[in-house]
């Protein structure tokens, strides 16, 4: 099973938020059988109307040159999937598969910003630190109107990113509607190779703080080489700013938080629905366990993150400070199908510890602090300054 912890995706060529889990990377493919057996007699679905709609379209459109039998059976597949009324699983026709599959195996470009579904508008969860996005003014929770001039109404993230997707060099432009502002705006954003930045540290007033960008392959090891740098310090103040994260390995969740919890506390279930549910433990390293910590989140903190910082807050008590989180909480799994097509279904769903689906409605934080437009023109990290007040 593949596990897809993050929502996301970037514009441009093309980071996938899509993190697999080391422990548990596997592509279910169907054995071709499977296409043939007769579908619907189980479920009382007669599909009779779907050839009747296939022959008189055959039958009486104007043009017969434009229809594409193999097109035609891409989109009603595609419309099946939809109908679900689920944004993360999705039937992908041959060619988006196969530039999946690329994408995810480490082709960087675009303009470095994940989006997501959010109450059926295409929003940007985050921006990543230093990208084209981030320099144009891009901020977590703008929602995308229109790409290039293309309207985004029910257009799924995938056929989202094929629009946004294009050249280093080359321009996009983004139609953006901000909370808090009544009429949209336009920005131009100049496509760039993306490098996905994993940890920053700093020391402030006593106060040791990591900002972790990223739950990918490198971050559990610079976590790590971070702490060792909190202890050198000689502070026991901590705080862990998730950010704008937008996810990425469940693994190195489980791997950070158990730098805090003790050996075999929970650090997440995964609710497959039907009675049954993994749970992932924390390793127990006590490393840092004395240390007094909070967390920062915001809209832009998903998947993963919302995993670390729902464990640390129901388990050790943390306070999370900032703003609620974006509520990515299930996982995909990716089926492959006969002719190169494959199926991104979600199988899953992520609780905490205590048992709350952060699909649901995401982690509301114990101290609510906004960052007004007033803030960021004045260079006023509003949040940070008050992680910091709670621990000095």
């Amino acid at each position: 099973m593949v596990v897809l912890l993050s929502v996301i995706i970037v514009g441009g060529s093309f980071w996938f938020g899509y993190q697999f889990g080391k422990e548990k990377v596997q592509v279910i493919t169907l054995p071709n059988e499977l296409a043939k057996h007769e579908v619907g007699k189980q479920e009382g679905i007669d599909f009779g109307i779907f050839w009747q709609t296939w022959q008189s379209l055959k039958d009486h459109y104007v043009d017969e040159k434009r229809l594409n039998p193999q097109e035609m059976v891409w989109g009603a597949i595609e419309g099946m999937v939809k109908a679900v009324g689920d944004p993360y699983t999705i039937f992908l026709p041959p060619q988006e598969s196969k530039r999946f599959a690329d994408d995810i195996s480490g082709s960087f470009g675009g303009i470095g910003a994940e989006i997501g579904i959010r109450n059926d508008i295409l929003t940007i969860i985050s921006p990543l630190e230093g990208s084209p996005a981030q320099k144009a003014g891009l901020m977590a929770g703008d929602k995308i109107l229109q790409i290039s001039g293309t309207s985004t109404q029910d257009m799924s993230i995938d056929e989202a990113v094929n629009h946004i997707r294009g050249p280093k060099g080359s321009e996009v432009e983004l139609l953006i509607l901000r909370k808090d502002q009544e009429k949209p705006f336009s920005k131009k954003v100049v496509r760039d190779e993306i490098v996905i930045p994993t940890v920053k540290t700093e020391l402030r007033d006593g106060v040791f703080i990591i900002h972790l960008y990223n739950f990918n392959q490198k971050a559990a090891w610079e976590f790590r080489k971070s702490l060792l740098k909190g202890i050198s310090s000689g502070s026991k103040k901590l705080v862990i700013d998730v950010r704008n994260n937008p996810g990425g390995y469940l693994e190195v969740a489980v791997d950070i938080a158990s730098w805090f919890l003790p050996k075999n506390s929970l650090v997440a279930k995964e609710d497959f629905g039907n009675g049954r549910a993994d749970e992932f433990l924390s390793r127990g390293y006590d490393g840092v366990s004395d240390w007094k910590v909070v967390m920062l989140v915001n809209g832009g903190s998903a998947s993963a993150s919302e995993i670390l910082a729902g464990a640390l807050r129901d388990q050790k008590q943390v306070k999370l400070i900032g703003e609620k989180t974006f509520g990515k909480g299930s996982v995909q799994e990716v089926v492959n199908l006969p002719e190169g097509a494959s199926l991104k279904v979600t199988i899953a769903k992520w609780l905490t510890p205590s048992g709350k689906s952060i699909s649901d409605e995401g982690l509301v934080p114990d101290v609510e602090v906004k960052i007004t437009q007033e803030d960021l023109d004045k260079g006023r990290d509003t949040q940070l300054e008050k992680a910091i007040e709670m621990l000095r």
